[in-house]
C-alpha cells in the first residue's frame, strides 16, 4: 500500500500541472477516430494510462498492438523512459539476429535484475554472457545430457508425480496442479544440473520448500520493480530496506544461501571425481568465482523451474474445455504402445516421445497462446530503423511481445485466439515454424538452449499425466495470468492460485 500512496501523490500532482498547461497552452489539434497506439498525454506520456492498466499489462498492450498497422508502437513517459513494443515478426529478427550486437540487455535491465540474477545468462552481456552460452552448449549438446534428463523425468514421474495424483484422484480431492508442477521442476532441475534431490515434490524437505517459497517471492517483487510509475521508488524503498523491497532483499538472502550450499557440496563431491551434472563444468574453470557460481545455479533454477511448469500449468487448462484434443492425444499414445508391444504404465523411450506428433503439437499451441516468457527487453545502443519502418533511437528499451504475437491476425490469421494444434500439422508430421513468429524459445543468437530438454520433460509428463487422469478445472473464469518473469496462472479467488480436481479414469 505505501507504494500506490507514494505513487498516486506523485503521480496526481504531475498530472495536474500537466493537465493545466495541456488547457491553456499545449492542447494539441483534434485527431481522428481512427489513431492507434498508445495514447501520449503532454509531459505525463503514456503513464495514465500505464498506471491505470498496469495490473493487466499483457492484454492492454496486447490490444494496443493489434490496432497498429504493423503491431509495432512507441511508448513514453517522464524520467526519458522511452522505447518501442514490437509483435512484428521482422522486428524481432533484427533485433535478435539481423542487428543483435545493436540490442544487448542493456544496463537499466540489468542494474534491476543485479540482487536477485547477478550476472547470470539471463542478466548479463558481453563476454561475461558468451562464456556462460559456451559452456552452457557444449553439456546441452551432448547425448549424455539427453539420457540424464530422460531418466531423472521418468523417475520423477513414476515414483512422485503420478502417485500424488492418483492419491488426490482415489480421495476426490482438489489439487493445486501448479504448485505441484512447480514442486516437480524444481525437483528435477536441481538433480539435472546440480546432482541435488531437494525432495520437493515427495514432502521430505523443508528446506527446499522454504527456498522454493523465497524464489516465488524474488522473482515477483523483482519483476513488480518494471512496473513502477517511476523506477526510482524502488531505489529509495531499497536504501531505506522498506516495503516490498524489504521484503525481497530476506527473500534474496534465503535464495543465495540455497545456492551456495549447493556450490559447496558439489565443490566438495568433484573432489572425488563425481562430474556428473552441469554445475561441475562452471566449477571446473578456477576463474569463476563463488559468486559467479552462485548467478549460474539461480539462472538454472529460474530456467528449469519456472518456465515448464508455467507452459505445462495452462496446457492442462487449456486441454480441460476440449475433450477432443483430450482424446486425439489418447489415441495417438494408443497407438505408439501397440505399434511398440507396451502396455498402459511403461515408460516411453526417447524416439517413441519423438513419434508424439500430435501432443506436440497441442503443447506449441499452448506454448503460443501462453508463453512462459511473455515479454523480453533489449536496449537499443544506436539509432536504427526496424524493418517495418518504426525509427528507435539510441538509449530506447525494445520489447518484442511473445504473448500478444500469439494474437496477431497478421500473424496466425482470424482464428489467432483459438486453440488448434492442427495448425501444427502438416500431412500429420509437426512442421517447423519460424522462431521470429514463435519466439517462445527466443531465436537468433540467444536462442534457449533447454528447448529440446523442455520438450521432453512437458510430453513425458502430459503423456503420463493425460493416460491416467482427467483434469477438471475449478472457477475457471477466475483464471487469468499473473505476469513475473514467467507467466503464471493467477485466481484471484482462491488465494492467487488455481485448483484443479482430479478425477482418475484408467485406461
Amino acid at each position: 500500500m505505501e507504494v500506490l500512496s507514494l505513487e498516486t501523490f506523485l503521480f496526481l500532482f504531475t498530472f495536474f500541472i500537466s493537465l493545466h498547461l495541456y488547457r491553456f497552452f499545449l492542447r494539441p489539434k483534434p485527431k481522428s477516430s481512427t489513431t492507434t497506439g498508445f495514447k501520449i498525454y503532454p509531459l505525463l506520456g503514456n503513464l495514465p494510462d500505464f498506471l491505470f492498466n498496469r495490473h493487466r499489462f499483457l492484454e492492454w498492450s496486447t490490444g494496443v498492438l493489434s490496432t497498429c498497422p504493423t503491431n509495432t508502437a512507441v511508448f513514453r513517459r517522464p524520467g526519458k523512459m522511452q522505447g518501442a513494443i514490437t509483435a512484428n515478426p521482422s522486428n524481432v529478427e533484427h533485433m535478435l539476429k539481423t542487428n543483435f550486437e545493436n540490442y544487448p540487455k542493456g544496463t537499466r535491465f540489468i542494474s534491476i535484475l543485479d540482487d536477485f540474477l547477478g550476472r547470470g545468462i539471463f542478466n548479463s552481456d558481453g563476454e561475461i554472457w558468451k562464456i556462460q552460452r559456451k559452456t552452457a552448449s557444449y553439456e546441452f549438446n551432448t547425448k549424455s545430457l539427453r539420457n540424464l534428463v530422460m531418466d531423472n523425468v521418468t523417475v520423477e514421474v513414476m515414483t512422485r508425480l503420478v502417485p500424488i495424483l492418483k492419491r488426490a484422484a482415489d480421495m476426490k480431492r482438489v489439487l493445486d496442479v501448479q504448485d505441484v508442477l512447480e514442486r516437480f521442476a524444481f525437483d528435477n532441475i536441481c538433480k539435472v544440473a546440480f546432482n541435488v534431490d531437494p525432495g520437493c515434490l515427495s514432502g521430505d524437505a523443508t528446506t527446499g520448500s522454504e527456498f522454493m517459497q523465497a524464489f516465488e517471492e524474488a522473482t515477483t517483487l523483482s519483476s513488480d520493480r518494471f512496473m513502477y510509475a517511476f523506477t526510482f521508488l524502488y531505489r529509495i524503498k531499497k536504501i531505506f530496506n522498506y516495503g516490498s523491497e524489504k521484503r525481497l532483499q530476506k527473500s534474496i538472502s534465503i535464495v543465495h544461501e540455497f545456492a551456495d550450499k549447493i556450490i559447496r557440496s558439489r565443490m566438495e563431491e568433484r573432489a572425488e571425481n563425481r562430474d556428473e551434472d552441469l554445475l561441475s563444468r562452471f566449477i571446473g574453470n578456477s576463474d569463476n568465482s563463488a559468486e559467479f557460481l552462485r548467478d549460474i545455479v539461480i539462472s538454472f533454477i529460474l530456467a528449469g523451474r519456472d518456465t515448464t511448469s508455467a507452459a505445462l500449468t495452462w496446457f492442462f487448462w487449456l486441454l480441460s474445455s476440449r475433450p477432443d484434443v483430450q482424446q486425439r492425444i489418447r489415441q495417438e499414445l494408443e497407438t505408439i504402445r501397440a505399434s511398440n508391444g507396451k502396455n498402459v504404465g511403461e515408460t516411453f523411450s526417447f524416439d517413441e516421445l519423438r513419434e508424439m506428433h500430435y501432443l506436440h503439437a497441442a503443447i506449441s499451441e499452448s506454448l503460443r497462446l501462453y508463453p512462459p516468457i511473455p515479454v523480453d527487453t533489449r536496449s537499443c545502443l544506436e539509432d536504427d530503423t526496424m524493418p517495418d519502418g518504426t525509427f528507435v533511437r539510441k538509449g530506447w528499451l525494445v520489447t518484442y511481445h511473445s504473448y500478444a504475437m500469439g494474437r496477431m491476425e497478421a500473424i496466425w490469421g482470424k482464428d489467432c485466439r483459438e486453440f488448434r494444434p492442427e495448425r501444427w500439422l502438416e500431412n500429420g508430421m509437426v512442421k517447423q515454424e519460424s522462431p521470429f513468429r514463435f519466439p517462445v524459445f527466443h531465436a537468433g543468437l540467444r536462442t534457449c538452449l533447454g528447448k529440446d530438454m523442455a520438450y521432453i520433460q512437458m510430453k513425458s509428463i502430459a503423456a503420463a499425466v493425460i493416460e491416467r487422469f482427467e483434469m477438471e478445472v475449478q472457477d475457471n473464469e477466475n483464471c487469468r495470468p499473473q505476469h513475473t518473469f514467467t507467466l503464471r496462472m493467477k485466481d484471484s479467488s482462491i488465494s492467487q492460485k488455481t485448483k484443479i480436481l482430479s478425477n482418475r479414469k484408467e485406461h
